[in-house]
């Protein structure tokens, strides 16, 4: 009888399932057309792979920013349930008009251009009302004395999101990148992948419409994620405010706060690219003035101050992994189409869809190390969270060291073995899996409760910080061999016009423009990425740095977070 009822007790209530495929279908939608989105926009849309890779970085920055505004909007107006639909609605739209813009592009340019930008905005403000909310709503289906159970119910919902990516990155591809066996791209197919990633988001959003209700409640039965209005003072602790207040000085040294880092930084971008000028800036500053503004709350504690730090710097270390990690869509995928031998059993995977293993690897390992940590837990011995996500970054500094010195000797015309790439994911899904979903469990046990959504918000800035970040990183690959290759067939030689030994023409710097090769190497903090070796290491030295910086500050980091592990 004991034995029963302990097994029940160790059960994850069925709001968890609910919420997990939801968001399952919402991460194929989004991870889905995320694969093939800087492809699309090169191939059909005629971009450079530079002016692609800061739009991709954008375009993720602003998704993990409008979490705050989500986040705000669901504590004071709608609720999590209204905005889940909402933001499931507008994504959903969103890919639709992805899938008009790559059914037109050959016909009118401009619309489809048009269309694509509509899309993103569209998507970027979906995802801002979705993602914090179905966050936040895994961590209300706990009473307090099950709080514990937090980190294993953050990695299974982890593990529905790398389900759905799985999906995503595999169909969306499969009927999306495809290419014929003399290696041509049909750029008439992309449409066909955001058609299946728009189907994926209204699937989710069915899913949470018709069970939300029955399942989605606490162990009482209330409904979870209502109106504001509705809230029960019994979910507060004692003597815990329950509505923050922001004085009008605190917001006016908010957005004080704001213009100063989006001219810093304005000012400071060598780009006429309008996304970095712009909206780099603007996700930087945005980001830093709602934490500040948190911080100037006249109804926060000392303790409740220490906590919000930890989150603070637990999310600006966070910014370096996900610009590492983020790569996938971008420069690695550039790679993967341009200079990787992609065969598999005598099957030439799409570029695209390489991604996919860590997906894969997320789906196989997520459940273990969960059991691990569960395990660790047990004997005491399990590591703080800054441990353990010093460890991630500590990963991704070793999956780019080992990829560089594959790479090393490659030259203009060697195919990078895509076992390298296989590997890379592999210890990167390691290293995902010390820190993302730990970080998530984090903001649940840290943040005050009035601060539910938005403190979820919060900590996706490190991520829209991070992914702006890996923009301009991925914007720095410089050539691969794909365009030594096209660059010899239209005559004109690239290594010497990079290494400044060959002086061409005003025809052919028109003939490299027109074909999207830059005749300049990349640079980044000063120092000319001259090869892929130059690039990856930029990665390692970031990331390493980061993982070592985080773990000396584990002591004080402990002492901040008042009794919370």
């Amino acid at each position: 009888m004991e034995m029963t009822s302990q097994q029940s007790a160790s059960k994850h209530p069925k709001g968890l399932w609910v919420l997990f495929g939801t968001e399952m279908w919402e991460r194929f939608n989004f991870y889905g057309m995320r694969a093939i989105l800087t492809l699309f926009m090169v191939n059909s849309l005629m971009m450079k792979e530079e002016d692609a890779s800061i739009i991709y970085g954008g375009f993720l920055g602003l998704c993990y920013l409008t979490p705050m505004l989500g986040g705000f909007i669901s504590d004071r107006f709608f609720g999590n349930r209204n905005c889940i639909m909402l933001g499931g609605i507008m994504m959903a739209i969103g890919q639709l008009l992805l899938f008009f813009s790559a059914s037109v592009f050959d016909a009118n340019l401009s619309l489809a251009n048009t269309l694509m930008w509509t899309a993103l905005g569209i998507i970027v403000f979906g995802n801002g009302f979705f993602k914090p909310n179905i966050s936040s709503m895994v961590g209300s289906l706990y009473p307090k004395q099950e709080k514990s159970k937090l980190d294993t119910a953050f990695t299974i919902f982890y593990m529905g999101i790398n389900i759905g990516a799985f999906l995503g990155q595999f169909i969306c591809p499969l009927i999306g990148d495809v290419k014929d066996s003399g290696g041509i791209r049909d750029v008439h197919a992309f449409k066909w992948g955001f058609l299946a990633a728009s189907i994926a988001m209204i699937l989710g959003t069915a899913i949470f419409f018709f069970l939300k209700n029955k399942y989605v409640v606490t162990p009482e039965g209330k409904p979870i994620g209502g109106k504001p209005s509705a809230t029960d003072a019994g979910d507060y602790e004692e003597g815990e405010s329950q509505k923050a207040q922001f004085s009008t000085t605190a917001i006016l040294i908010a957005l004080s706060v704001f213009a100063a880092v989006f001219f810093l930084f304005y000012f400071n971008t060598n780009s006429d690219n309008i996304v970095k000028l712009y909206i780099y800036p603007f996700i930087y500053g945005s980001g830093v003035a709602l934490a500040t503004l948190i911080l100037l709350d006249s109804t926060l504690t000392k303790v409740e101050t220490q906590r919000i730090w930890v989150i603070y710097i637990m999310s600006f270390f966070i910014i370096f992994f996900w610009a590492a990690f983020e790569q996938a869509g971008s420069s690695l995928t550039f790679i993967a189409d341009n200079q990787t031998d992609r065969n598999i059993f005598g099957w030439d995977m799409p570029p695209s869809m390489v991604q996919i293993f860590n997906g894969l690897f997320v789906v196989i390992f997520a459940f273990p190390f969960s059991i691990l940590w569960d395990k660790l837990r047990a004997k005491n011995i399990e590591p703080l969270s800054t441990v353990k996500q010093s460890i991630g970054l500590l990963l991704i500094a070793v999956s780019y060291f080992i990829i560089a010195n594959n790479v090393k000797d490659l030259g203009n015309s060697g195919l990078l073995a895509i076992k390298w790439l296989i590997l890379l994911y592999l210890i990167q899904t390691f290293a995902e899996l010390c820190l993302s979903p730990i970080g998530l469990s984090l903001v649940g046990k840290l943040a005050p409760k009035r601060f539910a959504s938005l403190a979820y918000g919060v900590f996706f800035i490190s991520s829209a910080a991070g992914y702006a970040l890996s923009g301009t990183l991925g914007s720095i690959l410089p050539a691969t061999g794909d365009k030594f290759k096209k660059a010899t067939e239209l005559g004109i030689d690239l290594q010497g016009v990079l290494d400044k030994s060959v002086t061409p023409t005003a025809e052919q710097l028109q003939l490299l423009e027109t074909n999207q090769i830059s005749a300049i190497y990349p640079t980044f903090a000063g120092f000319e990425i001259q090869n892929l070796y130059d690039f990856f290491m930029v990665f390692v030295v970031l990331c390493g740095l980061a993982a070592l910086l985080l773990f000396l500050l584990t002591p004080a980091i402990k002492k901040m977070m008042n009794g919370v592990r």
